[in-house]
């Protein structure tokens, strides 16, 4: 496999802009946007951008400056630069007839499994309605504890949330060498890399731009999170205008495979890594019905044990009284208690809302 196969293929397609691309002189290159959006416009895949950019936006309508930031004047050029840019991203988008929804991530927004299942929701629910998700970190509101800081790391992460078959980092380097190419005459351009460890990481250099949170270390750490969420990751130069054109030409990028698929890996997270909160006893019907691939209904659970949130991992078992699967649970106990065994159509008047038909969606469940 190679960088073009892996992007060509893709299904779900997450796209990271670093804000050096972006964003040049305090003004956006509207013309490399314009470009970016055309080339989205060929793609038959679903696609997510998470974009940088809005400090630098920001600093450059503020006037600060760039080398002497502290968190504060960072929160509020975000503040002043994210409206400026969704802007930009809006009218671009719709010159091709593609619509654009913002969602402001924080990192617990990601790791809270209540949150998690929140997020992954809304991205989920604005794809289906054929809107292009713009994701950035919430740099207004995130405090230094709960910051991704980079977001190449931010990018990998909702690659693993909503399950894409790819990441594709366009940055300012055309791929992954084995030492810094700025400073070392013999780098050698790495075109496969198959597993990021101690030798890799070796390789990277650092970024001297004070407006790029980045580098190559969070790409390779950004890496790391897409490959073991089964994801392939794409390090590509995206300066110039479409870069996407350009990789489907033969461009040179560094492809960093994949060993599994998105759906494998999530459902051994599921089951190997998570400890379940709670247990829900099934019914024949509902075992049968899981074995052909569908989801946990509340009419199919008879009882349930624990006291456990939203995205919990919970363990599913057996009228043999044997553990069946195992899930992430839709509702948290309190709520599931009270719509055990019934249809659809009678949870809304119990809980006056229906959050999803399912206790345990299909996605979240893995068979034993």
């Amino acid at each position: 496999m190679d960088a073009l196969s892996a992007l060509v293929s893709a299904k779900r397609l997450v796209i990271k802009i670093g804000s050096a691309l972006l964003v040049q002189g305090g003004q956006v290159r509207q013309d490399w946007l314009r470009a970016l959006m055309q080339d989205m416009a060929d793609l038959d895949a679903e696609v997510i951008l998470v974009s940088s950019g809005a400090i630098r936006l920001g600093i450059g309508r503020l006037g600060f400056d760039p080398h002497h930031l502290d968190l504060s004047q960072s929160q509020a050029a975000a503040a002043v630069g994210q409206i400026a840019l969704s802007g930009e991203y809006d009218a671009a988008a719709q010159e091709q007839n593609l619509k654009i929804g913002q969602i402001l991530l924080t990192q617990e927004d990601t790791e809270s499994r209540g949150r998690y299942l929140n997020a992954r929701g809304t991205l989920n629910t604005l794809l289906e309605a054929g809107v292009i998700p713009l994701v950035n970190e919430n740099d207004t509101v995130a405090t230094a504890e709960i910051r991704f800081g980079d977001n190449d790391r931010l990018a990998a992460r909702v690659a693993a949330l909503v399950g894409a078959d790819c990441l594709l980092i366009l940055s300012d380097i055309d791929g992954l060498y084995t030492a810094n190419p700025k400073v070392a005459a013999d780098a050698q351009h790495v075109p496969l890399i198959r597993g990021v460890d101690a030798d890799i990481f070796a390789m990277a250099g650092q970024h001297a731009d004070p407006l790029s949170k980045g580098g190559m270390a969070t790409k390779l750490s950004a890496a790391q999170i897409a490959l073991a969420a089964g994801a392939n990751m794409i390090l590509a130069d995206g300066r110039a205008n479409a870069p996407l054109r350009r990789l489907r030409a033969g461009e040179r990028a560094s492809l960093f495979a994949a060993d599994k698929s998105p759906t494998n890996a999530r459902k051994a997270w599921i089951a190997g890594t998570l400890a379940p909160m709670g247990t829900l006893h099934i019914d024949a019907g509902a075992a049968r019905a899981l074995k052909a691939g569908n989801s946990l209904l509340p009419v199919g659970v008879q009882s349930l044990e624990g006291d456990f949130e939203r995205g919990a991992a919970v363990q599913v078992v057996g009228p043999n009284g044997l553990e069946l699967a195992r899930g992430l649970a839709a509702y948290s106990a309190g709520e599931a208690r009270q719509i055990l065994g019934l249809h659809l159509d009678e949870i809304e008047p119990i809980l006056g809302y229906i959050r999803t038909k399912a206790l345990i969606h299909a996605n979240d469940l893995i068979l034993l």
